[in-house]
Parts: C-alpha cells; sequence; structure tokens
C-alpha cells in the first residue's frame, strides 16, 4: 500500500514496468483507516485495476489525500459484501508497505472498504477475486523456488486471457482498456517490500 501513488493530471495512474491496467469504475466511495497525520478517510472517485495492484483516485482531493495504492498481493480476509440495504461493496485489509530499512512490526495493517454506489460493477469485482487468486497461487509457486521479487512475479498475470471471458454488462459503470501505455509513459519498476498477505493470515 502507498499514499499518493504518481497520477497523470487526467487521474489515471502512472503504471510501473510491466504494469497492465485493465479496468476503471467510476463513482465508487472509498475508505481507508490508518492513513498517516489523517487516520481514517473516505473518499468518492474511481479505482483502477491491474495486473499488480489497485488504485483508488480521489475525485475531489483534500487534506493531501490524492489516491491510495492496493497492491494485489498483500491484500488479506477480501470479501464481497451485498447487503440488501446497501450497494455492494468488496472488504478487506492490504499489508502496509514497508521501507527496507524500517522494522515491520512498527507499522498497521489497512483495511479498506470499496463500495460500488453507482450501479453494479459485474465486469470489476470477479476479476479482482481471480487476480488475488492468481497472484497468491503464483507467489507460492516462485518461494518455493527462491524468487522474492512479488512486483516481476505480478507481472505476469494472464489478464488478457482473463479479459476475453469477462461478461460485460452495458450498465456497469466500468471501462475497460483496450490500449496500453507507450514507451515514454513508463515507470522504473518499483519493488513492494512487505510482508505478503499470506504471512499475516
Amino acid at each position: 500500500m502507498a499514499v499518493n501513488p504518481k497520477v497523470f493530471p487526467h487521474g489515471m495512474p502512472v503504471p510501473f514496468l510491466n504494469e497492465l491496467f485493465v479496468l476503471a469504475s467510476d463513482g465508487v466511495d472509498f475508505e481507508i483507516d490508518n492513513i498517516p497525520r489523517l487516520g481514517e478517510v473516505q473518499a468518492k472517485g474511481t479505482i483502477y485495476l491491474s495486473n499488480i495492484r489497485m488504485v483508488f483516485v480521489a475525485k475531489n482531493p483534500r487534506d493531501n489525500f490524492i489516491a491510495f495504492d492496493i497492491p494485489l498481493l498483500f491484500v488479506h480476509g477480501e470479501k464481497l459484501n451485498q447487503s440488501i440495504f446497501s450497494c455492494k461493496n468488496i472488504s478487506g485489509y492490504v499489508n502496509p508497505v514497508v521501507p527496507a530499512n524500517d522494522n515491520e512490526n512498527s507499522v498497521i495493517t489497512h483495511s479498506f472498504k470499496i463500495l460500488f454506489k453507482e450501479g453494479d460493477s459485474e465486469a470489476f469485482i470477479p476479476l479482482v477475486f481471480n487476480l488475488i487468486g492468481k497472484l497468491r497461487r503464483r507467489h507460492r509457486r516462485s518461494r518455493a523456488k527462491h524468487r522474492v521479487d512479488p512486483l516481476h512475479e505480478a507481472a505476469k498475470t494472464p489478464v488478457d486471457e482473463m479479459m476475453r471471458y469477462a461478461y460485460v454488462d452495458p450498465n456497469d459503470p466500468t471501462s475497460i482498456f483496450l490500449q496500453q501505455r507507450t514507451a515514454e509513459s513508463l515507470l522504473k519498476c518499483r519493488a513492494y517490500q512487505s510482508r505478503p498477505a499470506e504471512r499475516s493470515i
């Protein structure tokens, strides 16, 4: 997780090397706790999904909160909530990204909730859970082979194959990205250093 990852002026997150943004869903409410100097934050905006992470970008940034980065590999306890009296939402926990020289026991896990208030998100929700499952299985296999770069492994997730079988409801406010970024938009690969989700359960 990271507060205020880099975003383009039009709001879309700047991708990492080998990162592919797949979907974006507008009109979501986002809740996150344990933000340094802010505590709990609630905001409206857009949630973006890539093969590596979810990125929430606030529609009206305030209190130095513009965006929030949720690496899929560090998510745990995720669930889909379908309340009769409320909208569909995804809730869960995300382990913090710990700088290399910091003590990882000194940081607190964040709880988050993504509420889809402007229509269903039938394309977004199943793909999130599918990606998280694939990343966990891939991470377990890579650990067995002594590979330790979760970002590199996550970039290999076959989202194009998954999208071929995605059903898109015309009433769903989700945007699907058919064209990816150019070489000029790439950032150097940033290594997330944190406890993977499977170790925190």
